[in-house]
C-alpha cells in the first residue's frame, strides 16, 4: 500500500469525510482527523444577483460581474489605493499602477453610456430603454461603421431608435433638448444607424403622442378620448395627407379642447408637443371642414362645431 494514502490508522477501510470549511479529512467511524490543509479543488462561486432569496441562483465566478457592453469581458484587474510604506518607492512614488485604469475604448463607451444614462434621467424614460440604447451603442461602436461622426450624436440617436423599438417613441425636439447635437445631426446619424445595423423601426402615429401630450396638459379622459378619435379617424380618412403624426395630434387636441370646458391655446399645445403655432393651425384647418365626421358619437359638447375657432 502506498505510505502517501491517508487513511485512519484503526480504520483503514473506513471511508473518510472532508470538512471543506476546515480543511480537515475524520474518519467516519472513529471521527479522528486523519488529515488537515486540505485544498478544495472544485469552482470558487459567488452571486451578483439583488436577490437573496431562493431565486438567487445566480452562480458567478469570483471577481467582478462580467460586463457585456465592455471590451474584455472585464477580467483585467485593477490594483486599489494602498498607503502602506511598501506601496511607494524611495522617491515617493507608487509602486504598482493600473495602466490607464481604463483603456480608451472603454473609457470612451463608459462616457457615452454616462452619456445615455442622463439624457434618459432628464426625460423620465426606464432602464430597459437605457439598455436597449447601450447596447444598439455598443453595436455602432464595434462595427466602425459611423467614423467621423460624435459619440454624442450617435448616443442621442441611439436613445431615440430605443425609444421607438420599446413603443414609447420621443420625438427628436424632446432628444434634442437634453443632447449636445443639433436635431438635424441627430437625424442624420439616425438614418445612418439604421442602415449600419440593418434594422427598421415602427412607424409613429397619433396614439404614440396622445396620452402624454394630454396628461401634460392637464386634460381629463373625455378629451383625450375625443382626441385620439380625431386624430384616429383623420388619419383613417386620409383629410391630413403628408402631415406628420405629431401635428396631426397637436391639431386634434386643440379641436377636442375646444369643444369642451377644458380649452388649451395652440401656444400652450405647441410647447408641450414641440410644434410651432403654424403647424398646429395648418392641421387644424384640413381637420376643422370635416369636424362633424371626427368626433365620437358620445362626446359631449359645451362648444358646438360651428361655434370653434376657424383658425
Amino acid at each position: 500500500m502506498s505510505k502517501n494514502l491517508v487513511q485512519c490508522q484503526q480504520h483503514p477501510d473506513a471511508p473518510l469525510i472532508e470538512d471543506y470549511r476546515a480543511g480537515d479529512q475524520i474518519c467516519s467511524e472513529c471521527g479522528l482527523v486523519v488529515g488537515d490543509r486540505v485544498i478544495d479543488v472544485g469552482s470558487e462561486w459567488r452571486t451578483f444577483s439583488n436577490d437573496k432569496g431562493a431565486n438567487s441562483a445566480d452562480p458567478s465566478r469570483v471577481g467582478g460581474a462580467e460586463n457585456p457592453l465592455l471590451n474584455g469581458s472585464d477580467l483585467s484587474t485593477l490594483v486599489g489605493p494602498s498607503r502602506g510604506d511598501a506601496s511607494f518607492d524611495e522617491f515617493g512614488g507608487m509602486k504598482y499602477k493600473n495602466k490607464g485604469m481604463v483603456c480608451s475604448t472603454n473609457r470612451s463607451l463608459l462616457n457615452a453610456y454616462r452619456e445615455i444614462g442622463l439624457m434618459a434621467d432628464r426625460i423620465n424614460l426606464p432602464r430597459n430603454i437605457v439598455d436597449r440604447a447601450n447596447v444598439l451603442f455598443k453595436q455602432v461602436h464595434d462595427g466602425k461603421n459611423l467614423k467621423g461622426r460624435s459619440n454624442d450624436a450617435i448616443a442621442s440617436a441611439s436613445l431615440y431608435i430605443a425609444c421607438r423599438q420599446e413603443g414609447v417613441p420621443r420625438t427628436f425636439k424632446e432628444i434634442c433638448a437634453v443632447s449636445k447635437v443639433s436635431k438635424k445631426e441627430i437625424g442624420r446619424v439616425f438614418k445612418l444607424i439604421l442602415k449600419a445595423l440593418e434594422t427598421s423601426v415602427d412607424l409613429i402615429t397619433t396614439g404614440d403622442f396622445m396620452s402624454r401630450f394630454c396628461c401634460n396638459l392637464g386634460l381629463p379622459n373625455m378629451v383625450q378620448r375625443a382626441a385620439t378619435h380625431i386624430a384616429k379617424k383623420a388619419v383613417e380618412y386620409d383629410i391630413v395627407p403628408g402631415r406628420s403624426p405629431i401635428s396631426v395630434a397637436a391639431a386634434a387636441i386643440f379641436m377636442a379642447s375646444q369643444a369642451s370646458d377644458e380649452k388649451r391655446s395652440q401656444k400652450e399645445i405647441g410647447d408641450i408637443a414641440g410644434v410651432a403655432e403654424v403647424t398646429i393651425k395648418q392641421s387644424y384647418k384640413l381637420i376643422l371642414a370635416n369636424a362633424t365626421l371626427l368626433f365620437p358619437e358620445d362626446f359631449k359638447f359645451v362648444t358646438q362645431i360651428s361655434d370653434l375657432p376657424t383658425s
